[in-house]
């Protein structure tokens, strides 16, 4: 028996977990393809880097499934010129597929050994198009605002106040809202002036820690 190897098991994770459940944006499955997942799990997870779940990273956190990533990454409606705000760097995985399809993306992680960790990995992987910050997501990053994307990995009660005020017209905003066990996720679009907020999808993510977060 032929043992897979990563390139095969990679591409069985895009096709069997993210394309074959309808997600069908040429841009995101690309970006999905390009960036290895196993690059941006411990050691520890390395043999389950592809499947179908979340896994530790350490500090309490998670690499997201990959299916949400893909999901979340194609709610965003990233054309390539976008400036993206992402809240949670955890390990990096998901401002990685941020790098390949936004023109700059400004990452904030509350965990410092986290940015540091995610820092290197995405130096070594040639992706320079990224800024880092530590410090609370939930309050955005005001002196380098408007955002033409607003991405959060991290469950909070509602979407933050500061991130609307971030948000450029126009404009989309999303993040995981509700508790532990009661989550789904939320879409704002900023258009003209006027704000629409669209829930959608259950799903399960860490909460967010910040004084806008629970």
């Amino acid at each position: 028996m032929i043992a897979e190897t990563p390139r095969s098991s990679l591409l069985q994770m895009v096709r069997s977990q993210i394309e074959a459940r309808g997600l069908r944006d040429r841009r995101v499955l690309e970006a999905m393809l390009t960036v290895d997942r196993a690059e941006f799990v411990p050691a520890s997870e390395k043999a389950y880097a592809y499947d179908d779940r979340p896994l530790p990273i350490g500090a309490g956190q998670t690499i997201s499934q990959p299916y949400m990533v893909a999901l979340m990454t194609a709610e965003l409606e990233l054309k390539g010129d976008e400036r993206v705000l992402e809240i949670g760097t955890g390990c990096g995985y998901q401002t990685a597929i941020l790098a390949r399809l936004a023109r700059e993306v400004w990452t904030i992680e509350v965990v410092p050994e986290l940015v540091m960790d995610a820092w290197h990995t995405l130096e070594r992987l040639g992706l320079s198009n990224i800024r880092f910050h530590v410090g609370d997501g939930t309050l955005g990053w005001p002196d380098e605002s408007l955002f033409d994307r607003i991405l959060g990995t991290a469950a909070a009660p509602d979407i933050p106040s500061p991130w609307i005020e971030e948000l450029a017209d126009p404009g989309v905003a999303l993040l995981p809202i509700g508790p532990l066990g009661s989550q789904r996720l939320l879409k704002v679009t900023l258009r003209d002036g006027e704000l629409t907020r669209r829930e959608f999808c259950p799903c399960s993510f860490v909460l967010m820690r910040g004084r806008h977060g629970f």
